[in-house]
Order: C-alpha cells, then structure tokens, then sequence
C-alpha cells in the first residue's frame, strides 16, 4: 500500500506542479510581488495537503517564533526537496540560494527568477561568492529572510556534514541574526529515489546564533546546533513509529546517542551514593 500511495503522490505532485507553471506562467510577467508569493504559497500548502492526503504525511514546524520578521539568514539542514516545499509555506517571501542550474530548467528557472530566488555557480569558485553576496544584499534590502543549505548539497538523516564557509561570510556581511533549523524530512521523502512515507515531517526553527564568534567558533556552534536538534527529532520519529525504516547513518546516530545516553547516566549513578529516589537523567529519559 504505501509503494502505489507514494507512486500515487509522485504522479499528482509533478503533474499538479506542471499544470501550475503552465497556467500562472501568463500572468506571473505582469503581476505584482503579492500575486507571485500568494500564489506560490497556496501552490505549496496545497501540495502539502496532497502530501497529507495521500500519503499520510503531515508537517510541523515547530520555533517559529524564533524566526524574526524582516530580512534574516536561515540555515537549514538540507535533506529532500520537500525543504523548498515546506519553507515557501512558513516563511515571508524567502530567497532560497540554490545552484544555477535549476534556473535553466524550463518554466521553474522563470518562476524562480520571477520570485528573486539567488543562484550560484558552484563550477566558478571565485565568482561565486560575489553572486551569492550580490543576490543576498538585495533580499536583505527588500527585507526577507535568506535560505541557505550550508552543507553545500542534500545529505541522508543522520549524516552530520561540516557547514561550509559561505554562511558566515554571508552573515559578516549582512550583519543580520542566523537561525540554524533543524529537519527530519528525508526519512519520509525520498532525497532521490525510493518510497514517499507516512508519518510527521518535523522543522524545528532554533535560537538566533550569538553575533560577533569568530569563523571557527561560528561553524563549530551552527553545526552543534543544527545536528543536535536534527537528531532529536530523528530520535522523535523513531519512538513515534519504530518500524519506519532508517537509512544507515539514522540508525547508527540513534544507537550512538543511545549508548553515550547511557554512558552519562551511569557516569552520574556512580558519582553519587546509592539511594532509592530517581536522578535527574533517568527523569529526562
């Protein structure tokens, strides 16, 4: 059942996208901002209803309050193409920066340079990061926030992959907060091939890193971030459906987390006498 829902889904997902470039393709031209986004925004809330719907898979996002109005930086894990779905729904006008060649695709290269989305040149390594800084200080000018993937490319849950310099440059230039967010979207849509599957797709939006760390400390602290929270909600879906299948390194993050969970509450049990009451760790857990 779940393989003919999610054949299901993937027919209705890209036939539904399609149908959507070619009819508001005409108008998108001539229309101001607020037409392009309201329309973008309902495109993605209905996908995601189809995504419900069909499949059985629902969406949270939870720290939302985290994420300031105005222009801001957030860097998000990256694991399927659901993020660009998802973040379009929930976010003011965001401007994803994504590769240049998405921006040659027929109908969604226009679309997205219609809604000022920021493409790189990843071949170009010297020009790339004055595209990337050119397009950043324009929508951080118009005020919206800027979505950037600091892994550089999609990476399997439980894969905890080193940010890449360009977001710091981007936030020492732009001198705007950068909320880390974590995801669990790829154990329920598939990062290239496989099944779509149900369950509840997680985005946790975190705290505004502190201003002012140095480059080291700055990629240290936003991977600490991102990949801890990443990893609770990994743990999250699997306690809420133990049987949902997990890539390799899912499952090996959970089973190590599990064992250094352990490894600190016995630390704690032998650094105190014995006693009848419950300590602090076996309360958490």
């Amino acid at each position: 059942m779940t393989a003919l829902r999610s054949a299901a889904f993937g027919v209705l997902l890209y036939g539904y996208l399609i149908l959507f470039l070619v009819v508001f393709l005409p108008v998108f031209h001539f229309s101001g901002d607020d037409f392009a986004w309201n329309a973008t925004r309902r495109w993605g809330r209905s996908a995601m209803r189809l995504h419900r719907f069909v499949v059985g898979t629902d969406a949270v996002f939870e720290g939302l309050g985290n994420v300031p109005a105005g222009a801001a930086i957030v860097a998000s894990k990256h694991q399927s193409y659901w993020e660009t779905l998802g973040f379009v729904t929930v976010l003011d006008r965001p401007a994803f920066i994504l590769k240049k060649e998405l921006m040659r695709l027929p109908l969604f290269g226009t679309y997205m340079r219609r809604l000022g989305m920021i493409p790189v040149d990843r071949t170009r390594r010297g020009a790339t990061m004055q595209s990337m800084m050119e397009g950043a200080r324009r929508a951080a000018a118009q005020g919206r926030p800027i979505v950037i993937f600091p892994e550089g490319t999609r990476t399997k849950p439980g894969v905890a992959a080193d940010p890449r310099p360009g977001v710091f440059f981007l936030c020492d230039e732009l001198k705007v907060p950068v909320i880390p967010a974590a995801l669990n979207s790829g154990l329920y849509w598939p990062r290239d091939k496989g099944l779509y599957r149900p369950g509840t797709i997680r985005v946790r939006f975190l705290p505004a890193l502190p201003q002012g760390l140095a480059r080291p400390d700055f990629l240290q602290r936003l991977k600490r971030d991102m990949e801890g929270a990443a990893l609770e909600l990994l743990a999250r879906a699997h306690a809420d459906d133990p049987d949902l299948p997990l890539p390799q390194a899912a499952a090996e993050a959970l089973a190590g987390e599990t064992l250094q969970s352990r490894a600190t509450t016995a630390s704690s049990q032998r650094s105190v006498s014995p006693s009848p009451t419950i300590s602090a760790n076996e309360e958490r857990t």
